[in-house]
């Protein structure tokens, strides 16, 4: 089994009360919506640019980012138009609130995992969850795990922190590549 997946399945045990992240809106949420939708599309054709959708984003509250925006349109603009309708848009902007909420409950389980609140996740840390699961790991590899973890740490970081601990920021690239939130 490899260190990321190991972490994953921890990490994912030891939120026992995870729930699969499904957002349905009420019929006012598609109401003010539908309303910012509308302010944007000033000609009344039931579309946007699509270079309007970054600004109607952020004003919702996202912030995506240029890389994240060109993906965001490709998805989005299927036909190629240059602009979406506001099906599409709803579409779009209840991914994002999915992924807002993941990267939520990915937080929640860092915190579930470090219990003495240090901010990292210690090789203690990482035994308790593992027996409080049930799952059956020797020292060796909790500590293969800690190093996959902390492989890409700078000589600065490596340095000042504990090896054998991640950090919040190294668990959420870690569960940020294994596709988690």
């Amino acid at each position: 089994m490899s260190q990321s997946h190991s972490l994953q399945k921890l990490a994912k045990g030891r939120q026992k009360q995870e729930t699969k992240i499904r957002i349905e809106l009420t019929e006012q949420q598609k109401r003010e919506i539908k309303q910012a939708f509308d302010l944007f599309d000033t000609d009344g054709t039931g579309k946007i640019d699509a270079k309007e959708i970054k600004v109607a984003l952020r004003a919702l509250g996202f912030e995506p980012k240029k890389e994240e925006m060109k993906k965001i349109i490709s998805e989005v603009d299927k036909d190629g138009s240059g602009t979406v309708d506001f099906n599409e848009f709803l579409d779009l902007l209840i991914r994002k609130m999915g992924e807002k909420d993941s990267k939520e409950e990915t937080l929640k389980a860092f915190k579930l995992f470090d219990v003495s609140n240090k901010n990292m996740i210690s090789f203690d840390n990482l035994k308790a969850v593992a027996q409080d699961i049930g799952e059956n790991m020797t020292d060796e590899e909790l500590m293969e795990m800690l190093e996959f973890a902390t492989r890409m740490r700078s000589k600065e970081k490596k340095d000042k922190l504990d090896p054998k601990a991640i950090t919040e920021e190294e668990f959420m690239k870690l569960m940020k590549k294994c596709n988690l939130y």
